[in-house]
């Protein structure tokens, strides 16, 4: 080796001249991977391949678990929804399918064959070592220091791949258990929700005179993650996806990446803090170029009245969104205790007209009174309940020592199943008169005296007073103030005085009630079912017309609420800009040019304009509609179905709807019978009698003699 060889060796490489440079070796197979080309994988439709699980888990029965999962599992085409799914929300929108570049396809193969090896586990929460990055996230080009970089480890919230593979086993495991969940629980599930749970309760809580309000919150939130997995191995007994699952609940979890839960603050530091939001709110906020839009104002609003039992969800290690499953997988084995307890307990009686099967919701209507006594020794033992999420409402028909057994059962199940036992003060028992809070309404019950008109024996008509009680369903509205003065909408309790709407402060008159109209249509949505649904919407429109009113007055220097009413009328649909007209001639040629907005009128400022309650009635057997177009999909692709089809129509002849109750009908003025069935067989039985020659000749003479 020459000195300048020698010399040569001793410079680096990024100083030494491009052409004396030695070429870079060619790329191996292992620096390429052992991955196939993804554009040759993405061959199906993911929303196929999730229907045909769908149907499969439908279809499967019930007390086997689900076989094979990780063949969907290891499907690239699942892959990628769940990357869209999660880029959707981190930037808040969907990436379609051909902007996704080669990398990213590349770095989903890695994240896949990651997630499905069973060792070494899948590394949950390594803001390190990514596989993945998010569309959101910046280059990191600048080197910081390693004190740097552990304290934004420290704090850094969960990186974007756990969202991928959280979202994927969300895709595989939620058709899985919804078949196996009761119909009774109605949080995060698909197709039901507070509204439901407020409709069960309408229609099948009538009579009840004890409840059993539990709430399991510190057994939901506490749960092991031995627990858990034992109640989804009962479902699901692919292995990779247990593994995967169980690494996520026993992985490590910094205390940065969960979200910290709102602390109470005294009135300096609120006011504090209220100055701080006051002079950010007033800067002008650039976005960047993927940061997601902020929610508008009037969803913010409604998110506030989100009720207790909503707010809260559990999370459980590196689980995410797959949390809110996990906690329904396990409290769907209190829902099937809680089912076999309604049957025992089920004890009708003899004097009872209205229920006489354990499953019969009876010939009631929610919206009719009651004339059943709700108790005694002699009386129809009765219960029910619903789940929604963590809170459990039963319903008893019964003296109370029933419910203080059910109540302490109820502890001992949860000791035993879940290793918890909820605390005395979370499970309570409260009587039907004193009312019941669920889901910001109150469940309580009226007495009325009807008067009963009947004929009586010999003929008189008998007017009674009878004792009648109706089960009333109502918004709450001091949890409707409660969530205004949080909103810093109202001040006050007993009477609340409506404060300016200063976060609207900037926005023009046509905006700002654009907006609140979007939140007066949501409540009155939400305040669907409850008795007194005007009421409570016609207080909210109250507040929030008060609210800008005085708005609008400190803005154009009005200075009260009813110089802003003479001018913008009640509804605060005229321009204040102008003059009390709304048909001045600025105005309407500004808006004949399209140079203003069409101010809209703020809603419901009548008490006639508010929709009133819905009694639409709930069935016992109801589903949502997904799952009625599944299970009628299985039944019409079962062949036995078109077999049994086939040979009905060979069998009998094809009728129209028309033509049955016409024989319907004259079966039943010939023989007396009103089934048609019957009335069928009957006439096959007489003409396989030597008398039946006979009978239709009397049937026929006594019809001719009918119609002279």
């Amino acid at each position: 080796m020459t000195a300048r060889g020698a010399l040569r060796r001793l410079i680096p490489s990024h100083l030494q001249p491009v052409s004396r440079r030695a070429p870079p070796p060619p790329p191996s197979a292992a620096d390429e991977g052992p991955f196939p080309d993804p554009y040759a994988l993405l061959v199906h439709d993911p929303i196929d391949l999730l229907s045909s699980l769908w149907r499969r888990a439908f279809a499967h029965p019930l007390p086997a678990p689900f076989p094979n999962l990780s063949g969907y599992a290891s499907r690239l085409d699942l892959w990628f929804l769940s990357y869209q799914r999660a880029c959707a929300h981190a930037t808040g929108s969907f990436p379609p399918r051909h902007a996704v570049q080669l990398p990213t396809l590349h770095s989903l193969l890695r994240l896949r064959a990651a997630a499905l090896r069973r060792h070494p586990a899948f590394p949950w929460g390594a803001s390190t070592h990514l596989l993945i990055r998010s569309p959101a996230d910046p280059p990191s080009t600048v080197p910081i220091s390693r004190r740097k970089l552990e304290a934004r480890l420290a704090n850094a919230p969960p990186p974007f791949q756990d969202r991928v593979v959280q979202e994927l086993l969300l895709l595989l495991l939620e058709p899985v258990f919804e078949p196996r969940f009761s119909p009774k629980s109605h949080a995060f599930r698909p197709g039901r929700g507070p509204h439901t749970a407020i409709r069960s309760v309408r229609s099948h809580f009538a009579a009840y005179l004890w409840f059993i309000s539990a709430d399991l919150t510190g057994v939901v939130d506490a749960l092991s993650p031995d627990t858990i997995l034992s109640c989804v191995q009962k479902a699901v007994s692919d292995r990779k996806v247990l593994s995967l699952l169980k690494s996520a609940l026993n992985a490590p979890v910094r205390p940065g990446s969960v979200p910290p839960r709102e602390k109470e603050l005294d009135g300096l530091a609120k006011k504090r803090l209220k100055r701080k939001v006051l002079r950010k709110s007033r800067k002008k906020k650039v976005l960047n170029e993927n940061e997601p839009k902020p929610d508008p104002y009037w969803l913010r609003l409604f998110f506030g009245f989100a009720p207790e039992q909503a707010c809260h969800a559990p999370n459980y290690g590196h689980c995410g969104i797959l949390s809110p499953l996990l906690a329904n997988v396990c409290l769907n084995e209190l829902d099937w205790w809680l089912e076999e307890r309604i049957h025992e307990y089920f004890r009708p009686s003899s004097h009872d007209s209205i229920w006489k099967e354990a499953g019969d919701e009876g010939c009631h209507n929610p919206a009719w009174p009651e004339f059943v006594p709700s108790s005694g020794k002699e009386k129809t033992r009765k219960m029910d309940y619903l789940r929604f999420g963590s809170h459990v409402l039963i319903g008893i028909r019964g003296p109370r020592e029933d419910a203080v057994e059910i109540r302490r059962q109820l502890m001992e199940f949860c000791e035993s199943t879940f290793g918890l036992r909820p605390e005395n003060s979370m499970v309570e028992i409260e009587h039907i008169t004193r009312g019941i809070e669920f889901l910001d309404h109150v469940i309580t019950r009226r007495v009325i005296y009807p008067t009963l008109r009947y004929t009586a024996s010999g003929g008189n008509i008998v007017s009674e007073k009878g004792i009648g009680t109706l089960l009333s369903v109502t918004a709450s509205l001091q949890r409707c103030i409660r969530h205004f003065r949080k909103l810093e909408l109202v001040k006050g309790d007993r009477d609340p005085e409506p404060l300016p709407c200063s976060p609207m402060l900037y926005s023009g008159q046509a905006h700002t009630n654009s907006q609140m109209n979007k939140f007066l249509e949501t409540m009155a949505d939400w305040y669907r079912y409850a008795d007194n649904r005007k009421k409570i919407v016609g207080f909210c429109a109250y507040v929030i017309r008060s609210s800008l009113a005085k708005l609008y007055a400190a803005r154009y220097r009005l200075k009260s609420r009813a110089k802003v009413y003479k001018i913008a009328s009640r509804d605060l649909s005229r321009p204040l800009r102008e003059s009390t007209r709304n048909d001045a001639p600025e105005y309407s040629d500004l808006l004949r040019m399209g140079l203003v907005d069409i101010i809209e009128g703020v809603q419901f400022a009548r008490m006639s304009s508010i929709p009133s309650c819905d009694y639409t009635p709930f069935p016992r057997n109801w589903v949502p509609h997904h799952e009625l177009v599944l299970r009628e999909y299985i039944k019409l692709q079962d062949p036995k179905f078109f077999c049994e089809l086939h040979k009905t129509i060979k069998r009998k002849e094809i009728n129209s709807p028309q033509d049955d109750v016409s024989r319907m009908v004259w079966y039943y003025k010939v023989y007396g019978v009103y089934d048609a069935k019957r009335s069928l067989q009957k006439l096959n039985d007489w003409k396989n009698t030597d008398e039946a020659a006979n009978k239709e000749n009397q049937i026929l003479l006594g019809s001719v003699s009918m119609v002279h």
